[in-house]
């Protein structure tokens, strides 16, 4: 296990590779690691939310923010990093007849675990999940447990009851349901960022974060909107098997403390965790205290297994 105080020396790589779902889909997938990528400390897939691509948001560079990308960060700390843009996202594929919902996404981290233990080896995942990614990899880990060692939730909703976010978004379903995309531009992204607490990210990261988002997209799928205002639980957490940590934004608007440990107090592995993030609104990796999330990820993904967990 490493030191979290301590990065190795060896040199970043970053790797584009692709894979294919249904056999028409083309799965857009980044790579970063140090030193030999089949004999790391573990492997990381990351999962991104309903309204940008994944190298945006977990390998966004941003001059004066040291390790700014998680991708980087965990990668000098020995792990074989992963993400990869969901159908309708950034690079991958775009053009089908559907709104990508959430369960479209959890097939898509599949393929992309299929494709990472082709390639590097069967061992199962650390997998992390913000926003709908959270959902999109909960669904991942209650269909594939095998596949999962540790899962973590972030910025994640379970009944949508007492969501502010959700209760106003539920005023532009109609729109979402008749359209597979919803355009996107600058202001959009700001609005993720004032909409809970202003404040909590520097206006330089919301900048670059906006500027990486729209160089990939200018419209993204309305299914896991849908979803979210509508379709709620699309996971069952009486079947989330693997361990598991929620991680709550002390501002996050997206779903209520209720909703959450209700949903905690199901899991049924007793190797879970709920953390509440400090300072936190939405957007972890974007905020001020993005430090403090990298060291409960990586808290919780060097635990120890329990010798014995009890039955």
């Amino acid at each position: 296990m490493n030191d979290m105080s301590k990065p190795t020396a060896a040199v970043i790589k970053g790797e584009e590779h692709w894979t294919t779902k249904d056999g028409e889909v083309k799965l857009f997938m980044w790579e970063k690691y140090a030193g030999d990528p089949a004999k790391t400390a573990g492997t990381v897939l990351f999962v991104h939310g309903s309204s940008m691509a994944s190298q945006p948001t977990f390998d966004l560079q941003v001059p004066g923010r040291p390790d700014s990308s998680v991708m980087d960060w965990f990668a000098a700390r020995g792990y074989d990093c992963w993400c990869v843009d969901m159908e309708g996202y950034g690079r991958s594929t775009k053009d089908r007849d559907n709104n990508a919902p959430i369960s479209f996404g959890a097939d898509d981290c599949y393929a992309a675990a299929l494709y990472i233990e082709k390639l590097r080896g069967k061992r199962p995942l650390l997998v992390y999940g913000i926003s709908s990614g959270a959902l999109r990899a909960a669904l991942f880990a209650q269909r594939h447990p095998d596949m999962v060692a540790r899962l973590a939730l972030d910025a994640m909703v379970w009944t949508g009851e007492g969501s502010p976010t959700l209760a106003d978004r539920r005023k532009k379903l109609p729109e979402f349901i008749s359209k597979n995309r919803r355009p996107i531009d600058r202001a959009f992204v700001h609005s993720i960022f004032n909409r809970d607490h202003p404040g909590t990210a520097d206006d330089k990261v919301i900048e670059a974060f906006a500027d990486q988002i729209l160089k990939l997209d200018d419209s993204v799928p309305t299914g896991t909107y849908v979803d979210m205002c509508s379709k709620l639980p699309v996971v069952d957490p009486q079947k989330i098997t693997v361990p598991t940590i929620v991680m709550r934004g002390q501002w996050d608007g997206i779903a209520s403390f209720e909703d959450l440990t209700k949903f905690f107090e199901k899991l049924p592995n007793p190797d879970k965790q709920f953390t509440v993030m400090p300072g936190i609104s939405h957007a972890s990796f974007q905020q001020k205290n993005y430090m403090l999330v990298y060291h409960i990820l990586y808290s919780f993904f060097t635990q120890p297994a329990p010798i014995y967990r009890g039955h």
